[in-house]
């Protein structure tokens, strides 16, 4: 077994790795760039090496400076995670020839499966069935328009070495054709240094399902069921699950033993994930081929009782497989939520900045979770913006939805936007619970984006009793304040109003038996009684505890005279008043935010990669103003309605804050 490994990687999948490594006695060499320095990974690891610039093209891609740490730390093998150089042929004979062990497949695996265009050849000539498409390179976006024709839309344009939603497009016309074959070189370009792209028939109203495989290279090769990946955005997954609520045992082992034997037709050894379109009548077709571990291998080491990780630090060092196919039995269901640092509401947008306030869920035999970073962190621009992996499980697929939605209320995250409203909305989608997926869910239970609207419908009254008892405590605690005069007793009133997103709910409190815990009280909600206890402390972020012997949990944030009560995905400010100070709340007047409809303002913190319009210029709705890239991923500007371009107000190459001026029309 090695003694000392180094993680190519950055994140939390670094943060994985290390974990495991630990729990087998090894050592671990972390590799970071300048924009993380301080990251968790680099705080976690035995040792860690400087590689380069924040850019990963000026770092986590530069494969001389990986082997060269090696060197340096006496690293014997590397784990390179995901993305980066996880799936780069020439990285592994890079390690090779310096004598260091990869972590993964051999090179002619990586090359045969790693290149979509060529695994899919490879796939076509073993007999396995393909979607229909164009797998030559292409050489302009005219050629691109024409293929596209040839095959039929709506058509698929992606990147040969893409990955993760990046140099992804789906085009309908000629004009998407080409839009998309422009962005998903650039973006391929930009990301894997490999512009190449191919086009492909896309198969309306299909589920993601792929293949979890291990192999040893020594004769044995396994399958570890299956993941159900359809809840996607932007062909980024979003929800993951496993096993999958479609197939049935027949179509599971036919999708296995399929994937398997194309496994062998390339000698494959390590981790690896045959990716499938599966239709509604449970055809699947061949889609490609990860070469690596998979971001979602999480949910399959929760129903397998297998650590990934460490089955393949344990192949790449020589070991055989003790494990026979009958011994991987499903055990319960598992779901995966990715947390990234995004704005739901605002187009999806990622969001930079530091992590001022973080506290995940405490993790246990039903939650887990990965991350990669830490509170007072940063969540930087220059790469994915995923803060972490939330996993829960449970005997049936509801007990784990069930763990899911109490896991995404207790993760209390301040600093940055973030997703989390728009997973509890997924999480409480019947069409979700019903099993009822393909790969155009979010794009059509959602069609006009997330709104506050979409989240589960709160009972009003669960806020308000809980807004009033926190009020209620906070007053208990403030008379008990030392030093007070003789004499001057005081006493908290029992009648208040609780403002709630500017409604008035009169309320009445009164003791109730805490039944041994810290609070308790019956609050008189519009004739309703409602009984709220807790072990709640004041300054706890969040109010656990039960209303009416229903648990709940209530994120709190102070803002000014009232609170900000988050549950469900949902939030809404509350203020509990006195009765006369409520009538003078009903009097204020609300100001008006300022009419920013004249300018094109910049959705996101980003580069202005290029302006298409000049000062004079008349434009029309839909056409095609400005490019912003964030993240990597190029995000394309368009007018609204008609206009005339009065002003500019920023240059190609200029980094832009969120709702910065870019266009001002007249």
């Amino acid at each position: 077994m090695f003694e000392k490994i180094l993680i190519a990687n950055r994140g939390e999948i670094a943060c994985r790795v290390i974990r495991t490594a630990r729990r087998m006695g090894i050592k671990t060499v972390a590799v970071y760039s300048d924009a993380d320095r301080n990251a968790l990974h680099v705080e976690m690891a035995d040792e860690a090496v400087h590689i380069g610039a924040a850019p990963s093209a000026q770092s986590y891609l530069l494969i001389d400076r990986i082997v060269e740490a090696c060197k340096q730390t006496g690293a014997q093998a590397v784990h390179p995670g995901y993305g980066f150089l996880s799936e780069k042929r020439e990285f592994q004979e890079a390690l090779a020839a310096a004598g260091i062990a990869f972590i993964g497949p051999d090179a002619h695996a990586i090359q045969a499966m790693g290149d979509k265009i060529e695994s899919k050849k490879l796939a076509k000539a073993a007999g396995v069935s393909t979607v229909p498409g164009y797998l030559g390179v292409i050489a302009d976006d005219s050629e691109a328009v024409t293929i596209a024709r040839d095959i039929g839309y709506p058509v698929m344009i992606k990147a040969s070495a893409g990955g993760g939603g990046k140099g992804m497009r789906v085009a309908w016309n000629d004009e998407e054709a080409r839009e998309g074959f422009r962005s998903a070189t650039n973006e391929a370009r930009s990301s894997f240094a490999d512009d190449r792209v191919f086009v492909e028939k896309y198969i309306q109203q299909p589920r993601h399902i792929e293949i979890q495989l291990l192999a040893d290279g020594q004769g044995t090769c396994l399958y570890l069921h299956e993941r159900e990946c359809s809840i996607q955005r932007r062909h980024q997954k979003v929800i993951e699950e496993a096993p999958s609520p479609f197939l049935d045992p027949a179509t599971r082992k036919a999708m296995g033993e399929q994937a398997v034997a194309l496994a062998n037709a390339v000698q494959y050894k390590s981790a690896g994930t045959v990716e499938f379109i599966v239709d509604a009548e449970r055809n699947f077709y061949f889609l490609e081929m990860n070469t690596r571990l998979q971001v979602e291998h999480p949910v399959t080491e929760l129903i397998t009782g297998l650590d990934l990780v460490e089955l393949m630090i344990r192949v790449a060092a020589g070991e055989k497989l003790t494990l026979r196919q009958e011994d991987v039995q499903l055990n319960g269901w598992a779901v995966e939520a990715r947390v990234y640092a995004e704005d739901p509401f605002r187009n999806f947008l990622p969001s930079t900045g530091r992590l001022t306030h973080y506290r995940p869920p405490a993790a246990g035999p039903h939650v887990r979770v990965d991350t990669g970073v830490f509170e007072g962190g940063e969540i930087s621009m220059y790469y994915d913006p995923m803060i972490a992996k939330l996993c829960s499980w449970g005997q049936t697929r509801d007990e784990a939805i069930a763990e899911m939605r109490e896991a995404l209320d207790q993760y209390y995250i301040r600093g940055v936007s973030h997703n989390i409203p728009f997973l509890a909305s997924l999480m409480a989608n019947q069409r979700f619970v019903d099993g009822r997926l393909t790969t155009n869910f979010i794009a059509e239970e959602y069609p006009n984006g997330f709104h506050a609207s979409d989240l589960p419908p709160e009972d009003p009254a669960v806020l308000v009793a809980v807004g009033a008892v926190i009020h209620r405590s906070l007053n208990d605690r403030d008379i008990q304040i030392s030093g007070k005069m003789p004499g001057n007793k005081v006493t908290v009133r029992d009648d208040w109003v609780v403002v709630l997103d500017g409604t008035q709910h009169p309320v009445h409190l009164h003791p109730a038996d805490s039944a041994a815990q810290r609070i308790g009280y019956t609050v008189d909600v519009g004739g309703t009684h409602h009984t709220v206890r807790s072990d709640w402390r004041i300054g706890e972020p969040l109010f656990r505890g039960t209303v009416n012997g229903t648990a709940v949990c209530v994120q709190i944030d102070r803002v000014g005279i009232g609170y900000r009560l988050h549950h469900s995905g949902s939030q809404a400010i509350v203020k509990v008043l006195t009765p006369k100070a409520a009538k003078l709340d009903a009097l204020m007047p609300v100001k008006a935010p300022p009419d920013m409809s004249k300018f094109l303002l910049s959705p996101m913190p980003g580069l202005l990669v290029s302006l298409s319009v000049s000062e004079g210029q008349e434009v029309k709705a839909g056409e095609v103003l400005a490019v912003v890239e964030a993240m990597k991923m190029e995000n394309i500007l368009r007018a609204s309605q008609d206009g005339t371009v009065a002003k500019i107000h920023a240059a190609p190459g200029s980094s832009l804050a969120v709702d910065q001026k870019i266009v001002e029309f007249a």
